[in-house]
């Protein structure tokens, strides 16, 4: 049978119109992914105290990270944010139940916190497994950018091993200061900063004269002082936090060390503890990655919007939550906001500078903040910065040594 010829134009035609309809929403429908991907909202799980005594800590992150999300017009990588929280419970076991259910029940995309060392750990324990992203603003403990790395953790705030070391490196420099004794906590935050102050200290020459190993809680520190007074050191070096720093530098202010032995510590002796320690405090030398008071164009900025936002004064807290999220906004430019292409958004966060309040720094191999520790000096009820202690400075390099993470 012989076609004619007007109906075979007339299907060659069709044919043609329905070869150009493809051709136009084939593109449409191959980009229908990235179209949903960008409409669909960034999921970020808070896991930080949100009641109890260390609520302000907690809350200061949160607001750091809201802060930055602000600046970048309520978006990263065009990419709506939405927070799923979840109080920190004191105990480890139940803050990992709660990190469970922010990645298997709510699906997010990235995990910001928690504040306490053993919670970081257990969190970070979740997060390794799932390969959510996960950025650390505390916890400071060694093993989580040591041999409990991954490539989806990073540290935004600091080891304990750097800020003593910082100030160790610093006494070490210090001609009149050839010995010096030392008083801690036995914990692991206790043991990391007097190994960093070791390391410090006897790499630029100095010896370690009489070690205080303390057990938690601590009472009184008369006969502690005494025993420190006999050994006769040139300076003191104290690894102590909240409360427990508070009494020691009270009761190291009435003591007989005071008039001829310099008190100096990691920069967690006197952080946020001034208005509590009072004119005790006074003079005190210490060494962290952030001072309050630095007078840079940044650092004021940043300061000036947060008052603003939240109607209080911002510490080393915020400054972590801030910088989490800028190095967040770096990965996913890298995507165009596409949460899913992990390896692309760790590549990008890699090698992404960071423009911090607390100066630039950058990521180490091992996902630790590489970055300058200042010294300080307690004036009044400010730490004032008085140098800088150790320009750009990684962990302990045998920590560093035992991530495993490869690339």
């Amino acid at each position: 049978m012989t076609v004619p010829l007007k109906h075979r134009l007339s299907a060659r035609l069709a044919f043609s119109a329905l070869v150009r309809c493809i051709a136009v929403a084939l593109p449409a429908m191959v980009a229908a992914p990235a179209v949903l991907a960008q409409g669909a909202k960034l999921k970020v799980g808070i896991i930080l105290p949100h009641s109890g005594g260390f609520a302000p800590q907690g809350m200061a992150i949160e607001n750091g990270f809201r802060l930055a999300l602000q600046e970048q017009g309520g978006r990263l990588a065009g990419r709506e944010v939405e927070f799923a929280r979840a109080d920190e419970d004191p105990d480890p076991a139940r803050v990992a139940e709660a990190a469970a259910r922010l990645v298997n029940v709510d699906k997010i995309d990235v995990m910001l916190g928690p504040l306490g060392v053993a919670s970081a750990t257990a969190v970070a324990g979740v997060t390794r497994d799932s390969g959510t992203l996960h950025f650390l603003p505390a916890g400071g403990v060694a093993g989580l950018t040591g041999a409990q790395c991954a490539k989806n953790i990073f540290r935004t705030s600091y080891s304990y091993w750097q800020s003593g070391y910082a100030i160790g490196i610093e006494m070490s420099r210090r001609p009149r200061v050839k010995t010096m004794a030392f008083a801690a906590v036995r914990s692991a935050a206790g043991e990391e900063l007097v190994k960093g102050f070791r390391d410090g200290f006897v790499k630029g020459g100095g010896k370690i004269g009489r070690e205080l190993w303390l057990v938690s809680p601590v009472g009184e520190f008369k006969a502690s002082l005494d025993e420190l007074a006999l050994s006769r050191p040139d300076a003191v070096f104290a690894a102590f936090t909240g409360a427990t720093a508070v009494r020691f530098i009270r009761e190291y202010a009435v003591s007989a060390l005071t008039k001829t032995t310099p008190l100096v510590g990691s920069g967690f002796l006197t952080e946020g503890l001034l208005d509590a320690a009072g004119a005790a405090a006074s003079g005190i030398e210490t060494a962290l990655h952030y001072v309050d008071s630095m007078e840079t164009p940044k650092n004021k900025a940043f300061r000036l919007a947060y008052v603003k936002a939240f109607k209080q004064q911002p510490d080393l807290n915020a400054v972590a939550g801030y910088d989490s999220a800028y190095l967040l906004a770096a990965g996913l430019k890298a995507t165009r906001g596409d949460a899913a292409r992990r390896a692309e958004i760790i590549a990008a966060i890699e090698k992404a500078p960071v423009d911090s309040p607390r100066g630039p720094w950058k990521l180490s191999r091992a996902h630790n903040p590489v970055q300058d520790h200042y010294l300080r000096r307690v004036l009044g009820t400010e730490n004032r910065i008085n140098g800088i202690a150790v320009r750009q400075l990684d962990d302990d390099p045998a920590n560093s040594a035992a991530c495993r993470m490869g690339g």
